[in-house]
Order: C-alpha cells, then sequence, then structure tokens
C-alpha cells in the first residue's frame, strides 16, 4: 500500500510539473486583428512599417522598389516569415526572380533555417510565394557570434532579377510572421541587459522630460522576457522530485519489517 501511495504521488507531481511546460512548447500567441493590419510598406531600414505577429500586413508597391517591415521576436521563439507578391496581370517581358531578407535589430542578415527565401516566377506566374523559418531567438550569445537575440526584426522584400520593361509595374505584397514557442531546449545562461530594439536606449535614461520616442515600439505582448526563466527548471524540478521518492520507494521495500527473520530459541 505505501508504494502505491508513493507512485501516486509521482504521478500526480509529474502531471503538474508538466503541464506548464507543455503549454510553453505550444505555437505563439493568437493573432492580432488583421482589419489594423498595417497597409503600407517602408522604403529603408529607418523607416520599415511596424508589424506585430499574427497579422498579415499588405502594400501596393512597383516592381524594383524595396519594401521593409519589421517585427518583435524574443527568446524561444522561432519566427517564420512568409511573403506572397501577386504579380501583375498585363503582359510581362520574362521571369523575375524575388527575394525575402531578414535582419536583426543590429542589421545582421539572419539565415534562413529553411523556407524558400529566393523564387523565380515564371512569365505567365499570376503570384510567388516565399518563405525564410529562421533560427530561434537566443537570449544571449557571444559577441563575435550571429546568433538571433532578442529585439527587432526587419523583413525585406525585393525583386532581384527582372526585365528592363517590367521595372515600374504594380505589384502587390502581403508579408505575414508566425512564431513557435522552443522553450527551455534553447534556453541558455544569460540574457541582454536590452533587447536589441532601435531607440530603446533613450526610453531607459532618467529624464524629467515627457518620454523620449524609440525608432521601434513594438515589443511582445508579455513583455520582454528577461532570459533566466525556461522550461528546464520545471523538468530540473520533476527530476529532483522523482529521485526523492525513488529513494523514498527504495527505503520503504528494503528496510524490512523492523524485526529479524529468526528469533533465537528462548528469546
Amino acid at each position: 500500500m505505501r508504494i502505491r501511495t508513493v507512485l501516486t504521488t509521482a504521478l500526480l507531481l509529474l502531471g503538474a510539473a508538466a503541464s506548464p511546460a507543455v503549454a510553453d512548447a505550444s505555437p505563439s500567441a493568437s493573432p492580432s486583428d488583421d482589419s489594423a493590419a498595417p497597409t503600407s510598406a517602408g522604403t529603408s531600414f529607418r523607416n520599415a512599417t511596424e508589424i506585430e505577429q499574427g497579422q498579415q500586413a499588405t502594400a501596393n508597391a512597383s516592381t524594383g522598389d524595396y519594401l521593409y517591415w519589421s517585427f518583435p521576436a524574443d527568446a524561444g521563439q522561432r519566427p517564420t516569415v512568409k511573403a506572397t507578391v501577386k504579380l501583375p496581370s498585363s503582359a510581362r517581358s520574362g521571369t523575375q526572380t524575388w527575394q525575402l531578407d531578414v535582419y536583426d535589430g543590429l542589421r545582421r542578415r539572419q539565415a534562413c533555417q529553411y523556407g524558400m527565401q529566393t523564387r523565380t516566377a515564371a512569365q505567365d506566374a499570376t503570384s510567388v510565394d516565399l518563405a525564410c523559418t529562421l533560427r530561434t531567438v537566443r537570449a544571449w550569445s557571444e559577441p563575435w557570434a550571429n546568433d538571433p537575440l532578442p529585439g527587432t526584426y526587419y523583413i525585406r522584400l525585393t525583386v532581384v532579377s527582372l526585365g528592363t520593361g517590367d521595372l515600374g509595374k504594380p505589384v502587390n505584397a502581403e508579408v505575414r510572421v508566425d512564431s513557435k514557442e522552443i522553450g527551455g531546449a534553447a534556453a541558455v545562461d544569460g540574457s541582454l541587459s536590452q533587447p536589441l530594439v532601435p531607440g530603446i536606449a533613450l526610453t531607459t535614461q532618467e529624464s524629467s522630460d515627457e518620454d523620449k520616442p524609440t525608432l521601434s515600439s513594438l515589443k511582445p505582448d508579455d513583455g520582454w522576457t528577461s532570459g533566466w526563466w525556461s522550461d528546464r527548471w520545471v523538468w530540473t524540478g520533476i527530476g529532483a522530485v522523482l529521485a526523492a521518492l525513488a529513494g523514498i520507494g527504495g527505503y520503504a521495500l528494503t528496510r524490512g519489517s523492523g524485526r529479524p527473520s529468526r528469533v533465537p530459541p528462548g528469546v
């Protein structure tokens, strides 16, 4: 009976501790209201249009324009950027090659873990789809490394190869960013003092004046994480509890009834 009680307690504790860890591994927050999504794009890093994760932003532009958007990404997230370019219905002189690039807050180009970030549209194609899944954003990294870090990320969409006669023709672009929460599997020991958000230093300085504007105002719904908490702590706690319960169960099995198996004669 005692062993059964120990095992039941262990299973209950395991389920209670694992619940938040399983929740952390689910996809990111619910998408934002698309009715408030931006309908234009910037033309450089400095005036990139801000979008939230889960929004589908649109923009009307001309073939050959550089289109820029920015979005926030926090530690533990693996962002996926998708873009669709709707090409003009009028006849084109040849194929077109479009490219999707993603840069971090330091304007370092980030490699795509997978996805087609460069694709060529046939002469009669009506649209072209692009995608880029980044590596998991880390809370901290070595200064010499090119790892994704928490902060603002920039999307650049443009055509890189086309016929001269197609330059300037109207196109419509759609961009969306979603993230998957990776959790403790990507956790590291350390965190940035501030996320890589352009202009964030202006708001952290103590001043009696009005709040100073930043170059990027978006941030995750739950705020920027400090980087020290992850579901690794949950699984570490589970291991400690199971080890303690195993010790108790082993002791209960081996201690016996407390009396010697054979009693000497005359006792």
